[in-house]
């Protein structure tokens, strides 16, 4: 096993012979690495983790054991922890295994038969917790995959509007300092799945902002509702449903208590239907400011310091069909000769589209019409 592939570990002492002795031990079977203080150890864990153990004495100064291991816990919730204590601090160690959710806890000197073993243990149950988290997120990411496909193809219009949404939900997160920035923007591209259940007209108006009947009204009303129930058995997506469930509530209802991607949402939503009308940056905000009640004023703030970097940056260029590539974005509505929407602005060029486009035949889609080429980092 190459050092590169050892299993990584850090030990935080604040006497630099005990960090000699387990380095001497330990960098045979480990990739080991020390800290002199839960300071030192902190940033350690930044700038070279992760690690896969972390093992600490419990009487430092400046910093407890304990202390900095909930620190750690809190910055890398997968890194297994061990706390090395004396007789004396038996109560707190236990307490700290209580509490805090150490993985062990050993009593000094600790033979190296038993640290050890102790480590071994400690790596397996990494391992576990890495294994447990990847399908987690191969479950959740694969979920949230599945499901904007089937949205892209039932309802063009609404995968276009997610599209965009989720451009203008992760700059307005990003402006406003969002803790849950990957929820908000999961939400906002998951926000519009209720719209499967529209009819195509309804889904047009909806896009549009124009007038509905009643009946549609009420379909409208309900779409977040149905939204957060398709999400209920996919895992590690509570937040994102309770921002989807509260995407239209009005700010003046409950207040902060709403999920700020809820607030950021609305406040985007309207937004989208206000460009598709083709309202101009300044009547725009005249407008939403105007709905007094309707939106939270520091996301509106947010909104007004980023007119004209709401949409993803690149060269706009008219083009037909035949020059289209994958990677593109529609800067237009794509619509056919008779007027029916056949593609929302926002959505990507992608192979499969281009398959779709061309199997509408010659002269079926109204060219020519605008297209983005995104600029490359």
């Amino acid at each position: 096993m190459t050092r590169v592939s050892l299993p990584k570990i850090l030990c935080v002492d604040d006497e630099p012979e005990v960090l000699d002795g387990l380095k001497a031990n330990l960098r045979r079977h480990y990739d080991v690495h020390t800290a002199k203080s839960g300071a030192i150890g902190l940033a350690t864990l930044r700038d070279k983790g992760p690690f896969a153990v972390v093992l600490s004495d419990m009487r430092m100064p400046a910093m407890q054991g304990t202390s900095f291991l909930n620190r750690v816990r809190e910055a890398a919730p997968e890194t297994v922890r061990i706390l090395l204590t004396g007789q004396a601090d038996l109560n707190a160690a236990i307490d700290a295994v209580n509490e805090g959710q150490v993985f062990r806890f050993l009593t000094k000197p600790c033979p190296p038969p038993q640290l050890f073993r102790a480590l071994q243990d400690a790596i397996r149950q990494h391992r576990l917790l890495t294994a447990e988290k990847e399908l987690l997120e191969e479950t959740l990411f694969g979920s949230i995959k599945t499901l904007t496909e089937i949205l892209s193809m039932v309802s063009p219009t609404a995968f276009g509007r997610a599209l965009r949404l989720k451009v203008y939900a992760r700059k307005l997160a990003d402006t406003l300092g969002a803790r849950t920035k990957w929820q908000i923007e999961v939400a906002a591209m998951l926000s519009q799945l209720g719209c499967v259940t529209l009819p195509n007209e309804t889904a047009e108006k909806l896009y549009y902002g124009h007038s509905m009947t009643e009946d549609e009204m009420r379909m409208a009303d309900s779409l977040p509702d149905f939204s957060q129930r398709l999400l209920r058995s996919i895992p590690r997506l509570e937040e994102v449903r309770e921002i989807v469930l509260h995407q239209k509530r009005c700010f003046n209802s409950l207040g902060a208590e709403i999920p700020l991607g809820s607030r950021i949402l609305k406040v985007a939503l309207d937004y989208d239907v206000l460009q598709a009308q083709g309202t101009s940056d300044d009547d725009m905000m005249t407008l939403l400011r105007s709905r007094e009640g309707n939106y939270d004023p520091q996301v509106l703030d947010a909104l007004e310091s980023l007119l004209g970097e709401m949409s993803i940056a690149g060269q706009i260029q008219k083009m037909y069909v035949d020059d289209l590539r994958a990677g593109m974005i529609f800067a237009d509505d794509i619509t056919s000769v008779k007027g029916s929407l056949l593609i929302a602005r926002g959505n990507e060029v992608t192979d499969e589209l281009l398959t779709r486009l061309s199997h509408l035949g010659p002269y079926q889609v109204k060219e020519p019409f605008r297209i983005l080429i995104p600029e490359v980092d």
